[in-house]
């Protein structure tokens, strides 16, 4: 069986390419199609599957592919693939269900449907642009993209989704069933461990990107005069070191899963204020028996139970809202085993098995 995946773009590592080196354990031998790729950010573990990227994959876009969004859905028609597959496997959260699968069965793993245009808020608050963007330019832009996402989704014979957040959003958008099967955590990596001493440190860990909520955690802590420690890279990096009271707030930059391992079982519980289709952040924590405090909207919804595996905070997303989270967690007592062992349901192993039942029970063996 010739199988092909697609995936949006490669300049970048996070949950989506977690998501797709799993797939690709699945699928060993399957060709691999994007419109950008990035050997160093990527850390090389693409490079033998590659097969073809779009003709927008030069250093410029790579670098600030936000700015060509327009673009991306033309870099996704014209690239061809180059066999004749039987399957076709996209992980997406946009461009990649655009790419013409020509006969082939298209299986679709959905992160998201496109963001920049079903959520203009993305639009709006996304630094991207070298130039300022008026609501006039906005919403005829997320206009025309929500119409090519729409005619994208045509070519899905199958829709995975992330979450039921997300399966509610594709039948929303789409008018489509999916089946949810959740991104996998690495439970051979993350996992609790003993480490020695009390824990002194509450954690936010992730891309530093502006929809994620670090600011509202770090001003929540500056305010609490506790220790949080910030671990990865991203664009808002620099603001947020600006606003961090130092005494307090530490950063870390990006860490191996070892490193983060370690860190997720130090801590006192990972603060995650942000919307996420999923968050995979939060399930790697709970799989190390980290509770976590989390806005009570999105994936998260899915990953913590309340007073159970954590806190979720109904309020807001603002700085009081976090406040009194950490204050209601520290009133409470967290089994950690037990949440490690709740997190089991993430586990790799689970999301293999579903995937595969899922393209068996489309008529293909593996």
């Amino acid at each position: 069986m010739k199988v092909a995946i697609l995936h949006d773009y490669l300049n970048q590592f996070g949950g989506a390419e977690r998501v797709l080196m799993a797939l690709l354990e699945i699928f060993p031998k399957a060709d691999l199609y994007t419109l950008l790729y990035d050997d160093n950010k990527t850390f090389g573990f693409f490079r033998e599957n590659l097969k073809k990227t779009s003709f927008l994959d030069i250093p410029l876009v790579r670098k600030k592919h936000r700015a060509f969004i327009p673009l991306m859905p033309f870099a996704a028609k014209a690239l061809r693939l180059k066999n004749n597959y039987d399957l076709v496997i996209s992980s997406t959260a946009g461009y990649a269900k655009g790419i013409p699968t020509g006969s082939a069965c298209h299986i679709s793993y959905c992160h998201s449907p496109l963001r920049y245009a079903w959520e203009i808020d993305y639009l709006k608050n996304l630094r991207f642009s070298p130039w300022p963007l008026h609501k006039d330019v906005l919403h005829p832009v997320a206009k025309w993209l929500r119409n090519w996402d729409k005619e994208a989704a045509k070519g899905v014979n199958l829709f995975i989704a992330n979450s039921k957040y997300i399966a509610d959003k594709i039948r929303s958008y789409y008018g489509r069933d999916s089946q949810v099967v959740y991104p996998p955590v690495d439970t051979a990596v993350f996992y609790p461990t003993k480490t020695s001493g009390k824990k002194e440190y509450y954690l936010m860990a992730g891309r530093l990107l502006y929809y994620k909520g670090f600011d509202l955690g770090i001003k929540a802590f500056n305010f609490l005069k506790k220790p949080l420690k910030v671990v990865g890279v991203g664009p808002e990096a620099r603001k947020l070191k600006l606003i961090a009271d130092q005494k307090y707030i530490e950063f870390a930059p990006f860490l191996s899963d070892e490193e983060l391992r370690e860190v997720y079982n130090s801590a006192k519980a990972l603060i995650f204020p942000q919307i996420e289709d999923f968050g995979l952040v939060a399930a790697e924590a709970q799989a190390c028996g980290l509770p976590v405090i989390a806005y009570n909207q999105g994936g998260s919804r899915e990953i913590v139970e309340h007073k159970t595996t954590g806190i979720l905070f109904n309020e807001h997303q603002s700085v009081p809202a976090i406040v009194a989270a950490v204050r209601e967690f520290e009133a409470n007592h967290f089994d950690r085993k037990f949440i490690a062992r709740r997190a089991k349901r993430f586990s790799k192993e689970v999301f293999k098995k579903e995937i595969r039942e899922i393209v068996r029970n489309a008529g293909y063996e593996i």
